[in-house]
Parts: C-alpha cells; structure tokens; sequence
C-alpha cells in the first residue's frame, strides 16, 4: 500500500499540472530507491565505521568505498559528456565542490562527534524513522537547532576565512583521467587496507580472522521476495546501488543530499522569529546542500526524504523490521545533543556524510576528502571513548 501510494504520488507530480513536475517525481522515485538501499544494507556511515573500529568488522566500511567508487567513475563519465575541457576555474554545474578552510574541517569534525553521540548520520536517522525508531525524531529536530545555530554563526565564518578559501576541483589540475587514476587509487588502497585489517564475526560473536571473500553463501536459492526481504543486502550491494544512484540522480535533478530540506525549514523558522542575520553573506553562491527560506511546499529535496522514509517504512514492514523503540529521557537528550552538532557541523560544511561526503568525493572535489577525514575522527574520538 505504501509503496502504490509513493508510486501514485510520483504519478500525480509528473503529469503536468505542477511546476517542475517531473523533476519532482523523479526525486521522489529517487529518494524511494534510496530509503529501500539504505534500509536493506544498513548504509549508515556511523554504524559501518563503529563496527570497524570497535570489532574490526570492515563490510559496512567497503560498503561506502564500493559506493564512492562506482559513484566517482560515473560522475566522471558525465562530466566528460558535458564539460570536455576541465580547465582551470571552471566547475561542473551544481556538483558539490565546496571551498576547503578550516572551517569545512571543523564542521566535519563537529559533525562526527554528533553522529557518533546521536548513534545515527542524519540519512540514517530518516530510514530508521522508517523502522520505527522515533527517538530519531529528537536526533532531527536537534539538527534543526544546529542548522539555525549555524546560519547565527555564518557571517563571522565567512567574512574571516570561507570568503577567501579556495575551491578545489581535481579535474582542474589532473584532468578526468588523473582525477579518475588518483581517486580509484586511494579509494583501492584503503579497501586494500581494510581487507587486511577485517574480521569477520563468528556465530558466537568472538572475532574471526576469516576473509570476506571466505564467507558462505546461502545453501539454498532463496525466493525473489525473500532474497529481497528476507535477510540484509550485503554491503558491497548497497554500496553498488548508492553509488549507481549518486551519478544517475546528479545527471537528471542533483546530487544526492539530505539535508537541504532540513535546513531550509529551520532557515525558514529562524527568519520568521527574526534570529537570523538580515543578510547571510555569500551562502547562496556555493554549491552543495543549498538551503533557502521556502515559498512552495513542493521542493526537490523534500519529496526526495518523504520518498525515503516512506519506502525505508515499506521495506521495514516487509522484512519484519519495523518495531517501537521506547524512548527514554537520557535517549533523548543525547540524540538532541547530537543532532544539534549534526546541524551546526552540516550547515557550515555546506552538507552532511551525503551531501558533501558522498557526492563530494565522487564529484573530485578536494572538500569531500577533508570532509571524510575530519567527520572520521570525530566518530574515533567518541567511540573510543565510549567504548573505554
């Protein structure tokens, strides 16, 4: 019933009769396929990263870098097609190339520790609505809070530092193939890198030293459904799928990202009690998760997270998933606290492990390594922590 209702809804936006309807179905499609990956594989970067670093459990992780890596050589493709000669100063259109400060690094650094303290990136906050996870609520609106902290914090950030700092597009020193070369070869490096350092959970939950290439596989051919339903993708499917899903969506509407929804509703609530600076200078000129007061309903990104967390409840409902979570008062506050470190880290960094990550790194841009790298130690520092 969901998933008709997600596919009428997709119907109703195509057919004409609203601006920039097709646009909009195709982000709702979209954002469908996305919640129902996300929810199968347990794509969720904080989850995948704590698993390695406290178990050395590396799937989730290849999961990402397989998404990053088939992501980059599809981008590259595109960019190709429409912009032959990535000379100097010249940038894809709408791609999330973002300038690289040290403000872009604290952002992620801020962001990590949220995610890592909230349990959940904030995509991963959306499909676990979808699994009925409502404590994730409080995880959102927090980031609501820390995106209008971020928009009172912007104008200082920007006038000392963001104005002046660079950005970086590889294509632009190395052309597509040296950028293609270079980030396929990071990326084969570390996945190399985390091959060696994997270990594989036994039945009994004591590490194993046992290749993932060594896993077995079921003895018996599942049906279409239950091979669909009936057990979590492997990540390396998800990773596959995402990364498939990052070059096609940013062909046709934008790059993936979640957040620009998110941060145009607490931009909108801040303005209208007059908390915001009368003029946030020079956000509107970059790329990446864009953020804007909201005169229509209907935005791209909004329906792209109504299509997500719809589907992520569809696929829940179907696989036995979904369940009510209690929700308790020190749940609370930390998912708040967390989220509002999302929010703030995620304004200033112009997106969050999607925006500026994901689709950062597959479009070349020197800001979405930053990005991984700072968010990274965050999640460290606070899972380490925890797990002291």
């Amino acid at each position: 019933m969901i998933t008709a209702a997600v596919f009428l809804w997709g119907y109703r936006l195509a057919d004409g009769q609203i601006s920039d309807g097709r646009s909009l179905a195709f982000s709702l499609l979209a954002g469908a396929f996305f919640g129902l990956v996300l929810q199968r594989s347990r794509f969720c970067f904080q989850c995948n990263l704590r698993d390695f670093i406290l178990r050395r459990d590396a799937r989730g992780v290849l999961g990402i870098v397989t998404a990053l890596a088939v992501g980059t050589i599809g981008y590259h493709v595109i960019f190709g097609a429409f912009l032959p000669v990535p000379a100097l100063g010249r940038l894809p259109a709408g791609a999330h190339i973002g300038p690289v400060s040290w403000v872009l690094a604290l952002g992620a650094l801020v962001f990590g520790l949220g995610m890592a303290i909230s349990g959940s990136c904030i995509s991963a906050h959306l499909y676990r609505l979808g699994e009925g996870s409502f404590g994730s609520l409080f995880a959102l609106l927090g980031a609501g809070i820390g995106f209008a902290l971020g928009f009172a914090s912007w104008n200082p950030l920007y006038l000392a530092t963001v104005q002046a700092a660079p950005v970086l597009w590889l294509p632009n020193f190395l052309g597509y193939g040296g950028s293609l070369l270079l980030q396929l070869g990071a990326l084969g490096l570390l996945a190399t890198w985390l091959l060696r350092s994997h270990k594989t959970p036994t039945a009994e939950g004591i590490p194993s030293t046992a290749s993932i290439s060594n896993e077995q596989a079921p003895r018996a051919t599942p049906g279409l459904y239950a091979l669909a339903f009936g057990q979590r993708w492997p990540a390396y499917v998800g990773g596959v799928l995402v990364g498939t899903l990052g070059a096609f969506a940013y062909f046709r509407v934008a790059p993936l990202g979640v957040t620009a929804e998110l941060g145009s509703l607490a931009r909108t609530a801040a303005a209208s009690l007059s908390l915001l600076p009368s003029r946030l200078e020079g956000l509107d000129t970059f790329s990446g998760c864009a953020t804007a007061v909201k005169e229509t309903l209907l935005s791209r990104n909004g329906v792209f997270v109504s299509g997500l967390v719809l589907a992520s409840l569809a696929s829940a409902l179907s696989a036995g998933d979904f369940q009510f979570r209690q929700i308790r008062l020190a749940n609370i506050a930390r998912n708040m606290g967390g989220g509002i470190l999302m929010g703030w880290g995620a304004m200033v960094a112009l997106g969050c492990t999607v925006g500026t990550l994901l689709s950062g790194i597959m479009a070349g841009a020197l800001s979405g390594w930053i990005f991984a790298v700072f968010c990274l130690a965050g999640v460290w520092l606070v899972t380490r922590r925890k797990a002291a």
